[in-house]
């Protein structure tokens, strides 16, 4: 008999998993997302356009690609069974502890404590804040820090770093993690999550779990636990748990897991009091997590029980001299985990001896390694919400959004409706907020820089040091601070969007068209905000789940072309497409996605073929956004935006100022025709003729464009002096090349900046070989055709 595939379920059927298929990291991912054989799953819907599918899985909504269900072997529920997952205990009378209140079950001396003395006082503790995405993390660290945060890179990945002291106490420091749903290598957060607890060894975890969603929560509280340090258990959301007639019986709860556990409503910063509490207090006095043996104490799992325990005994010696908790040590091994076996040292006679163990865990268990470890975990957290939780009714959250998505991932309203909503933003950011801050930005810094001119002609100063301040160092904060403004306005609107839930539709929607380019569906947004500007379009890559995605959307975003080319574009379409302008101006931007798009496909396919990470995705319910978290992250985008940028743009102005002003015998000009810019543009303009603009003052303007797009209308403007004297050296087919190689060339120096912040200098300066590489193909391209259709 053909077995059945979770891909041909029928919609609202509710299947149980028999078999997961696929390898690896994806199939790990599957495990740890709770796709385990016995689960039960209902089929939701599709995409608008197909794939991928929705599904709800343990009380949260998942979404996986058609291929990915297709690895998934199911069977009918029988009929009248419940799975264990899905029950709950009949409602009951629960004294509920109160935000911030402690179940008061496990005392100091039933938690284990490290033998040595307590940390000192005045000497820092260090805190890791880990939780899965969507848990209310961000608000909690807000709630912690308040302003007393700072924001950097984990080495060697492109994931932010938040961390600040607990307000109140100065001798703190909290790290806020990357939002995971597992310590399995899968993704570069999960990396970082785990080698930054297991190398920095933190005073303490603070573990922050969404209460209306614990069973899927707590999964990553076993992980935490086995890692063997001092924690604490955020329960946040429990007003909305209580809200919608759902209890918690905490006193349960901290018994079955050994660790302080505190409800708390992060939103409301109720509760964060007492939860700063119980860390200072776990993490001065050492107290250790009280379980970390989570097998059925029945023979449910015994093979795995007696498995682990000798793999325990077997590298107990590796794990003490590598500093990785045995516990941990031992259930990476058996799921096969390489950077743990690596990481321990053994030789290959100790390999072998653990898989002769784990094969035979596997022959008793019936049930594969990872498959078999992942089973317990859920098992053990079954067994816990059954005795600890009575489960709310559905919540109004939960209701709300499904309403919600019957229009936003409708199947005829989706894209309509995404449309709009991102036109809105684009509106709101380039044409009525963003446009007016900008505008008062940048009559500020003219102020300014006419200010200072004043001033320095007034006092006599140097020519040469009167024309580096004004023409060099002014003119850095000219290009970039008027930019902030833009940034500042779209990561607003992002950030609700984000914080609202609905990116992760965005996703949903968009992402069959753009796996056929290698992406995710992840990668439209930062491809579509390079429209308005592609400095805030690379930022918001790294929000993207693999370095791979993150690397092409990166490379793509500057095809799309920003609003500043539209300068180019007027410039040229009225002086020689009058009665065409419109057209002229719209075909840009139509050759711009052709050319990104073609560009994707021919990497996709030849240089870079492998395909995108798996979809497999949580979908959020629809929340209110926190407006400090969104304040605070518009606050952090754009202080990291003007201190990383400003290094870059301020060498390339003193640079293109040098070249401005003087001559190859370095006196200062007062033609720029004589300036070592001039020379360098002459000698550089023949390679400009056959697209049919070899003169030199368009060379010129060119290179002047790697500023900022909008300097080279103004540029030939001055060099040119009036329209006819463009139209003397240039044809309507020249001058449209030339507007598509303005479209297509090298970004300006502040989106390289950014693009070198998030993957390095290499990558930035390989972007600007291939995009001028491309600019002068597509440019030719257009030229041959032209003439051969007679239009030269």
């Amino acid at each position: 008999m053909i077995q059945r595939t979770l891909a041909q379920a029928e919609l609202g059927e509710t299947l149980r998993i028999d078999t997961v298929g696929g390898t690896g990291e994806l199939r790990q991912h599957f495990l740890d997302m709770g796709v385990i054989p016995g689960a039960a799953i209902t089929f939701v819907k599709y995409a608008p356009m197909g794939d991928p599918m929705e599904f709800t899985l343990r009380g949260y909504q998942l979404t996986l690609r058609v291929a990915d269900a297709e690895k998934i072997g199911v069977s009918p529920l029988p009929e009248g069974e419940v799975p264990a997952s899905e029950s709950a205990p009949a409602a009951a009378t629960v004294r509920h502890p109160g935000l911030g209140e402690m179940g008061g079950t496990v005392g100091i001396d039933e938690r284990t404590r490290d033998h040595s003395d307590p940390i000192p006082e005045g000497q820092t503790l260090t805190f890791a804040l880990a939780g899965n995405q969507n848990c209310g993390k961000t608000t909690l660290f807000n709630q912690l820090t308040g302003a007393n945060q700072h924001v950097g890179n984990f080495p060697g990945v492109t994931v932010d770093r938040k961390s600040g002291q607990i307000k109140g106490h100065p001798d703190t420091d909290v790290t806020d993690l990357p939002g995971i749903y597992s310590l399995s290598p899968y993704s570069p957060e999960e990396l970082v999550s785990r080698r930054h607890i297991l190398d920095e060894r933190p005073s303490g975890i603070i573990n922050i779990v969404d209460a209306t969603n614990i069973e899927r929560n707590l999964y990553l509280t076993m992980q935490l636990m086995e890692l063997d340090c001092p924690m604490v258990l955020a329960l946040n959301m429990m007003d909305e748990v209580q809200g919608n007639g759902g209890t918690i019986d905490v006193n349960v709860l901290e018994d079955a897991l050994g660790i302080p556990v505190v409800p708390i409503s992060a939103l409301k910063n109720s509760g964060v009091s007492e939860l700063v509490e119980h860390a200072l207090h776990v993490a001065r006095y050492r107290e250790r997590p009280g379980r970390q043996d989570f097998c059925d104490p029945t023979d449910h799992d015994g093979a795995l029980h007696r498995c682990l325990h000798a793999i325990m005994h077997l590298v107990e010696d590796h794990a003490e001299r590598a500093n990785v908790p045995v516990r941990f040590a031992a259930t990476k091994l058996v799921e096969g985990d390489e950077l743990t076996a690596s990481a321990l040292g053994l030789d290959q006679a100790e390999l072998d001896t653990v898989e002769r163990i784990v094969s035979q865990m596997e022959q008793e268990r019936g049930l594969d390694r990872a498959a078999a470890i992942a089973d317990m975990r859920f098992s053990f957290i079954e067994r816990v919400v059954s005795a600890a939780v009575v489960k709310p009714r559905e919540s109004r959250e939960r209701e709300t959004s499904r309403r919600i998505d019957r229009l936003l991932t409708g199947k005829w309203t989706a894209l309509p409706l995404f449309v709009l909503i991102m036109g809105a933003v684009f509106v709101l950011t380039f044409n009525v907020i963003g446009a007016f801050l900008q505008q008062l930005v940048a009559d500020g810094v003219d102020s300014l820089v006419t200010l200072a001119d004043e001033g320095l002609t007034a006092a006599g100063a140097n020519p040469v040091l009167h024309s580096l301040i004004v023409d060099g160092a002014l003119n850095a904060v000219s290009t970039i601070v008027p930019i902030t403004p833009i940034v500042v306005t779209m990561f607003f609107f992002l950030s609700l969007l984000e914080d609202t839930g609905y990116m992760a539709r965005v996703a949903f929607v968009m992402d069959k068209p753009l796996r056929r380019l290698g992406l995710s569906g992840r990668s439209i947004v930062p491809m579509l905000m390079g429209f308005g500007c592609t400095v805030p379009a690379v930022m918001s890559a790294r929000t993207l789940p693999s370095e791979r995605d993150r690397r092409l959307t990166i490379a793509l975003t500057p095809f799309m072309s920003c609003t500043t080319k539209l300068t180019i574009y007027g410039f040229f379409a009225a002086i020689f497409f009058p009665g065409h302008a419109a057209l002229a101006v719209i075909s840009m931007y139509v050759i711009g996605i052709l050319v990104g798009l073609l560009a994707a496909l021919i990497v996709h396919k030849t240089i870079d073929t492998g395909e995108a990470v798996p979809f497999v995705m949580e979908l959020p319910n629809y929340r209110m956004p926190s407006a400090k978290s969104v304040l605070l992250l518009v606050w952090e985008k754009s202080k990291d935006f003007l201190t990383r940028a400003f290094t870059v743009v301020f060498v390339a102005a003193v640079v293109v100022w040098f070249l401005q002003s003087f001559s190859p015998t370095l006196a200062l000009v007062e033609d720029q025709q004589d300036s070592i810019l001039a020379a360098i543009s002459t000698f550089v303009a023949p390679l400009f003729s056959p697209l049919g603009f070899g003169d030199w003052r368009f060379a010129t303007a060119l290179v002047a464009g790697f500023m900022a797009k909008e300097i080279v209308a103004s540029t030939l403007s001055v060099l040119f002096g009036s329209a006819a004297e463009v139209m003397a050296v240039l044809s309507p087919l020249a001058a449209f090349c030339l507007m598509v190689f303005c479209l297509l060339y090298t970004p300006c120096v502040a989106a390289i900046a950014a693009v070198r912040r998030e993957l390095g200098g290499r990558w930035a300066a390989g972007i600007v070989v291939f995009q001028c590489a491309v600019a002068y193909a597509v440019a030719l391209l257009v030229r041959l055709v032209g003439l051969a259709l007679g239009l030269g």
